[in-house]
């Protein structure tokens, strides 16, 4: 045989020899040994709010695309599958898989739930995350959604929220007086003892209810969504800060047996998924709210700080709030002697270096 027909043969004898070898290598683990499951997911928000409802797109396609869709997570928007604010029940009973949604919406139950969200005077949305995932406070809140055969994952979070839409201007304390608000979670306890009136309304349901004259004021989220809402055309009056809503984060809450009948891969794409989808939605949201806040104020929207009146009392007010739930629920009380001296100590940092850069940069926009 010639040299050259002889190294032609065993290059192609070489690379059949490497192809049936490749084949006859284990497949990994998640293609050969995953289990194929289809979760169904029951969101607390309607469709047309992309980025609150999205991220829990955000999540179960990361879950897809890296089980190569063997694990697979249908989101159903509020009301789908059950009522807007029944999520929790619906994971807690085993209805659904999943859910997708504010737990302050579930303070009635328990006040502690604020907690897992926000609660008035809080965390921002860095402070929130850090708190969470670095100062115990997923350790505290998985004890706590254990009693509820939850488990938890944060899901997105919204950053500072604007204060709220009124048909009429607050200016004092006074003004609160009587004024029938859409206001979630903790806050609505404080808007009580300023002498408001605190409704709990589901987002696709605040437009109606603001139009009719059923309530006086309501608060979503911010600019971005709240123009999705079209409350521009029905309030003129749009109050900042979100003195209750710093950060608020939003969870993905999954029954616990089927949380624990996960494989630990699953469990571990599952957490990172969500991690992606939490850190994504407030990117989303601090990307378009600041056109959009422009589109409303060029629409007539008039913008309006809250009085110092009015936030010392609401921070008196909540305060007296946390101490009153600290003396008469040890559930609050223990993962809110976890949260306090984190936030305490976050405030004090971050008043050195964020609060000056933030506000210099805020004075020199100002300028141009």
């Amino acid at each position: 045989m010639k040299r050259r027909e002889f190294l032609k043969g065993a290059a192609v004898g070489g690379a059949g020899a490497v192809v049936a070898a490749a084949a006859s290598f284990p497949k990994p683990a998640i293609a050969q040994s995953m289990p194929e499951l289809k979760w169904r997911l029951a969101s607390s928000f309607p469709k047309s709010l992309d980025t609150i409802y999205g991220a829990a797109e955000t999540m179960a396609r990361f879950v897809n695309e890296a089980t190569d869709g063997k694990f697979q997570i249908r989101v159903f928007a509020g009301g789908e599958l059950v009522p807007a604010l029944q999520v929790l029940d619906a994971v807690q009973a085993g209805t659904v898989e999943m859910g997708h949604t504010a737990c302050y919406y579930y303070v009635g139950k328990d006040p502690t739930f604020g907690l897992a969200t926000a609660v008035p005077f809080g965390l921002n949305g860095r402070q929130q995350n850090a708190w969470l995932y670095q100062g115990g406070g997923m350790q505290v809140l998985r004890e706590f959604f254990a009693d509820y055969n939850s488990v938890n994952l944060p899901c997105g979070n919204t950053g500072v929220q604007m204060g709220g839409w009124f048909r009429k201007e607050v200016k004092t304390l006074a003004d609160m007086q009587g004024l029938k608000m859409r206001i979630g979670g903790l806050a609505g306890r404080v808007v009580a003892k300023l002498g408001g009136v605190p409704q709990q309304i589901a987002g696709a349901d605040i437009y109606p209810s603001l139009e009719k004259g059923t309530i006086d004021a309501a608060e979503w989220v911010g600019p971005y969504d709240d123009e999705k809402l079209g409350f521009n055309k029905v309030a003129p009056f749009y109050y900042y800060p979100g003195w209750w809503e710093g950060g608020p984060t939003l969870d993905a809450l999954i029954n616990k047996q089927q949380w624990e009948s996960l494989p630990k891969a699953y469990q571990s794409i599952l957490t990172a998924a969500a991690a992606y989808a939490n850190t994504d939605m407030q990117a989303r949201y601090d990307a378009q709210n600041p056109a959009a806040l422009k589109r409303l104020i060029g629409s007539g929207t008039q913008i309006r700080p809250y009085s110092k009146e009015i936030m010392e009392a609401a921070y008196k007010a909540a305060h007296e709030l946390y101490d009153e739930l600290s003396a008469s629920n040890p559930k609050w009380k223990k993962v809110y002697d976890n949260w306090k001296p984190f936030r305490d100590d976050q405030v004090s940092w971050f008043r050195v270096a964020e609060f000056n850069y933030d506000a210099f940069m805020g004075a020199m926009s100002v300028r141009k």
